[in-house]
């Protein structure tokens, strides 16, 4: 499918574009209120002459945006850590980096600043654009290299929107030589069952000029495991469960996801973990070319998907989850009495923080048990 190679409402900022949008941001009255939000102290005067010495991408990402992100880390988790490094490309050859994801802002921006300190380089990151709520915020995320992923559209339009995605991530690959991060899915899986959406594979094959297989090895697809021992939206992500339970029709609305944002980034996380798993074009190579296209596509998401299970990584209170929701004690080896007392104790706590009009705490309470008990689920069933 042959696509413009013009990326404007999409990609990142240029260069070029770094002064005014900097200027753009240091005189937004709400971008000052967000970022006093995280950091109240600030010398917003000191603070804008620090934006202006910012040039290029490249100076504001290794710089302010990585300050952030290790200033909410140390914050709000109790270790952020990455395993796997051994199995990043020697030659820096750009990869897509392609994981389940947890959070709204803090999967890719953790990542990034993780392989930013092994020296590795960090990735652009796909966002989609319903979550641009203010016009600052789009320029931010742009400025720090983000590319936009078009959401709710018609469906002429979503086909147009895949193929422009599609090529602009092949072109960032092959020609610009830049890794990106993308999720297996549209949004997050709430209740942390993680499985590779297939449309996500047709669009990377959409701007491609060989068989399936050929053009999704082109962007060497390389799976990463993300393992937050607490998610802080949890209760959230229950709530908006029974919301859609109890009214089908149910949507979030701006200010839902504006505060799964803002929790997610200012509340405690415990250990939060990044392994990078097996590139996937060696296990890609073995399948059979011939096969129904949508049954291939569905072997290449269970290879994805596989290499993430085999690689989460478990704390106490997945196994207690998995224990308190199936009734058993298969994994009180792997935890102690305070471990459960503790983990009960915030459940409690987590629950106790959602106002519903017809609250079903039995419900919610299942449904939290379920993120923190499917990825140890799905992981057994795995092995």
């Amino acid at each position: 499918m042959e696509v413009p190679i013009n990326f404007d409402d999409i990609r990142p900022l240029n260069n070029d574009e770094v002064r005014d949008a900097i200027e753009s941001l240091i005189n937004n009255a709400d971008f000052e209120r967000a970022f006093r939000y995280i950091q109240p102290d600030v010398d917003w005067k000191k603070f804008s002459e620090t934006m202006r010495s910012y040039k290029t991408k490249e100076d504001f990402k290794s710089k302010l945006a990585y300050q952030i992100v290790m200033m909410v880390a140390g914050k709000t988790t109790f270790s952020l850590t990455i395993s796997g490094r051994s199995r990043l490309p020697k030659d820096k050859k750009p990869c897509t980096f392609i994981s389940n994801h947890r959070d709204i802002v803090l999967d890719a921006s953790f990542l990034n600043v993780m392989l930013y300190d092994v020296g590795y380089g960090m990735t652009q990151v796909a966002i989609g654009d319903n979550l641009l709520i203010r016009s600052w915020i789009e320029t931010l995320v742009r400025l720090n290299n983000s590319f936009l992923v078009k959401r709710n559209l018609p469906v002429r339009q979503k086909l147009d929107a895949s193929a422009e995605l599609s090529a602009y991530i092949r072109h960032t690959i092959l020609e610009t030589k830049e890794s990106i991060w993308i999720a297996q899915r549209e949004g997050r899986a709430k209740d942390s069952d993680d499985r590779t959406q297939t449309s996500i594979l047709k669009m990377f094959n959409m701007s491609g000029d060989k068989d399936i297989l050929s053009n999704l090895m082109e962007l060497n697809l390389f799976p990463v495991a993300i393992s937050y021992e607490l998610d802080p939206c949890d209760y959230l992500k229950a709530k908006e469960f029974q919301q859609k339970r109890d009214d089908p029709e149910f949507a979030k609305s701006q200010r839902d996801d504006l505060l799964s944002m803002e929790t997610g980034i200012l509340n405690s996380k415990g250990r939060v973990h990044f392994t990078l798993t097996e590139p996937i074009n060696e296990s890609l190579a073995k399948l059979d070319p011939t096969l129904e296209k949508n049954e291939l596509l569905g072997e290449i998401a269970m290879i994805i998907d596989k290499e993430i299970y085999k690689h989460y990584r478990f704390y106490p209170c997945n196994f207690v989850a998995f224990d308190l929701l199936y009734n058993t004690n298969r994994f009180s080896g792997n935890y102690g009495a305070k471990d459960k007392e503790q983990f009960v104790k915030y459940l409690q706590g987590q629950l106790d923080k959602i106002v519903l009009q017809n609250k079903d705490e039995d419900f919610l309470r299942t449904k939290i048990l379920e993120m923190y008990s499917n990825p140890l689920k799905n992981h057994i069933e795995n092995e």
